[in-house]
């Protein structure tokens, strides 16, 4: 038997430890292998799942930028609200907690509840939204529950004060804090603002330790040319002429012919921003930019205008009016209510409103002239900008236009127009012949800067001479024509009446038409541009003359008044005050001819002063200070101590004056520097 080796046993643990060791080696290979594989090649990613795992972050929704009047009153605004969030990672019992929290919010749909708990039980989410934009008052009886991974996002809510008021113009914002309509949407990028965050860490229990916020940035106030008072008006008397003749629905507007502002943009049915939800979409339609209608007899302002300035016809010249009717072919136009007018002057084709005058007159002047001076008013193309979905209406290429087609044109068919078209036109008349942009925003305000949008002359389109004599028919028209329901008692008027059938399916009807009219007052040097379109009335008349006209001199008389504008007719005569070394002596002067009423108060030279209206109340100051075309701007509540303009210095219309005012004050107070 062969004796064993000694040594055996330390080649076994030799061969054991070399394992051992190659193990060893294996292992820390191994785990080098993965240290580097997660701290290099995977380290962005893990270095993102350790943050999400113990970061929160929450994004704040900035604070939309105010829309306000030019006056500075509010129309849009965005309000403190919260909105009601969940942590899935922390909710065990998701249909428990959403059952709670909605009997806390007063109950919930079953699709609201539904699409809570879908969200609760979604992996990986961090943030499930329950209710948006809830009051404060809401988030405490939600708060109260002590429900487990609830937890509350700031989140503002816009709000219109006014309700109805302009809704169309300034449209609505959605859930998602994007403006869906009107300047909401236009200016989206201006009012949003930059959005800021939240971000905290937690521990593993879900409880924050830090905190670190950067705040949103609000966005910019919008300041629009509309007067909040004169849109009131619009509005109320558009609805009530709606009402009374049971109308599909209608749009009026108030501009002022100089600057192409927009003081007014009312239409009919009425919306509210607040729950625009619960309006069907096509009544968020703005009609005043986005309805196309065939304006009738108004337009031939426009072929009258075209022919007087080629000098085709003069306001004096005859014009046969073909025993009312024209044919052409087999087609066969007559005048309204059948009228057999005969032998018309120029001037008396647009007070009659004669159709087959219109027609010789368009006849006359050509389909390549009258195409021109269609373009040239504005017609065929987008003129303001400034609200989404506006129309360029429908022209077609005077080029191919038909005998047929140019009579229709020349008396206000087959064209597609909007009323804010129609009312820039008709301004440009007002104007003395310039066609100026329309615009709804007069100014933007970020921060301390307000940056304002200046008038913008487009184009010349008739000369001076043209326009005059225009504005001298269009006054025969409400003076003695079809539109004398027009007038204005104290103001000479200019406008036109307008009736279109409305075409339905292919051919015009006999039952629905679009009633219009549109004009300026006072008819020189006009302030206002008024127009008014009817669709479909139903009850009475159906003519603009009887429609349109009556809410346009309802509109007119109140917005004449609202801006103090002196009478035309018969005025007062103008208070001239001597000029005086001494300016508390004029100013008395200045101060006893105001309370005689709204004459022009000027000193001999001819300069216009600033009545003295310390003393008087708030309401009384302010309407002297109206009715001499200035803004008064009030501070503080009582009797005014003092003014800036002073009293006795030049007075020019339009003008803001700064009133301050106080319940206990002397009777005249030293003078306060402006604030």
């Amino acid at each position: 038997m062969k004796e064993a080796d000694p040594r055996a046993w330390q080649q076994t643990v030799r061969g054991r430890v070399l394992l051992a060791a190659a193990l060893f080696a294996a292992w820390a290979v191994a785990i080098e292998v993965r240290l580097v594989w997660l701290q290099v090649y995977q380290h962005d990613a893990m270095l993102t799942e350790a943050r999400e795992q113990k970061d929160r972050k929450v994004v704040l929704s900035p604070r939309r930028g105010d829309i306000v009047d030019r006056r500075g009153s509010v129309l849009a605004i965005s309000v403190d609200a919260v909105t009601i969030c969940a942590d899935p990672a922390r909710v065990t019992d998701p249909e428990g907690l959403a059952d709670a929290a909605c009997w806390a919010l007063g109950g919930c749909g079953a699709q609201e509840r539904e699409a809570f708990v879908a969200r609760l039980r979604k992996k990986g989410s961090r943030q499930a939204v329950l209710r948006r934009q809830v009051t404060l008052e809401e988030f405490e009886r939600v708060a109260a529950q002590h429900l487990p991974g609830l937890f509350m996002k700031p989140e503002p809510r816009r709000f219109y004060p006014n309700t109805e008021l302009a809704a169309h113009v300034l449209g609505y914002v959605g859930t998602e804090h994007e403006g869906l309509a009107g300047i909401e949407r236009s200016y989206n990028s201006k009012i949003s603002g930059t959005p800021g965050s939240l971000t905290y860490e937690v521990d593993s229990y879900g409880n924050a330790f830090s905190r670190v916020e950067q705040p949103p940035v609000q966005g910019d106030t919008i300041e629009l040319t509309i007067d909040a008072r004169l849109q009131h008006i619009a509005e109320r008397e558009l609805a009530r002429g709606a009402a009374e003749h049971r109308a599909d629905g209608g749009t009026a507007i108030i501009m002022d012919p100089r600057t192409g502002e927009i003081l007014a943009m009312a239409n009919y049915p009425p919306v509210n921003p607040n729950f625009y939800q619960e309006f069907p979409l096509e009544q968020w339609m703005n009609r005043a930019v986005q309805g196309i209608y065939e304006p009738g007899s108004t337009f031939k302002v426009v072929t009258a205008s075209a022919a007087m300035e080629e000098h085709v016809f003069s306001p004096t010249d005859l014009i046969d009016a073909s025993a009312g009717v024209w044919r052409s072919g087999a087609r066969r136009v007559t005048e309204a209510k059948n009228h057999n007018y005969g032998v018309l002057s120029f001037t008396d084709v647009l007070v009659k409103s004669s159709n087959v005058g219109a027609i010789r007159i368009g006849l006359g002047v050509g389909a390549a002239r009258l195409g021109r001076y269609v373009r040239r008013f504005g017609f065929g193309e987008r003129l303001s900008g400034d609200l989404p979905g506006e129309t360029r209406g429908m022209l077609s290429d005077p080029g191919a236009w038909s005998q047929s087609t140019l009579a229709s044109v020349s008396m206000g068919y087959e064209i597609g127009v909007t009323p804010l078209q129609m009312a820039a036109a008709v301004s440009a008349v007002a104007n003395g012949g310039v066609l100026v942009k329309p615009r709804l925003v007069r100014a933007l305000r970020h921060g301390a800067t307000r940056t304002e949008v200046t008038p913008r002359e487009l184009r010349r389109v008739i000369d001076r001479t043209t326009a005059a004599e225009l504005v001298a028919i269009m006054e025969q028209v409400v003076e003695r024509g079809t539109g004398t329901v027009a007038k204005v008692p104290g103001y000479t008027v200019a406008g036109k009446t307008g009736t279109a059938s409305k075409l339905v399916n292919g051919r015009y009807s006999q039952t629905d038409y679009h009633a219009s009219f549109v004009g300026f007052v006072p008819s020189r040097q006009s302030v206002f541009t008024i127009l008014v379109v009817i669709d479909s009335p139903h009850a009475g008349q159906h003519y603009g003359g009887q429609v349109a006209a009556p809410i346009f001199q309802r509109i007119a008389d109140a917005a004449l008044r609202h801006a103090g504008v002196a009478p035309t007719i018969n005025p007062l005569p103008p208070v001239l005050v001597q000029a005086s070394a001494d300016a508390a002596s004029s100013a008395e002067l200045v101060r006893i001819a105001a309370a005689a009423g709204p004459q022009q108060i000027s000193v001999v030279t001819g300069a216009p002063l600033v009545p003295d209206v310390r003393g008087l109340g708030a309401r009384e100051a302010a309407r002297r200070l109206v009715r001499l075309g200035l803004l008064p701007r009030l501070t503080g509540d009582g009797i005014v101590i003092d003014q800036d303009p002073v009293a006795g210095a030049a007075l020019e219309p339009g003008r803001p004056c700064r009133l301050w005012l106080d319940r206990l004050t002397p009777a005249l107070p030293p003078s306060l520097p402006p604030q």
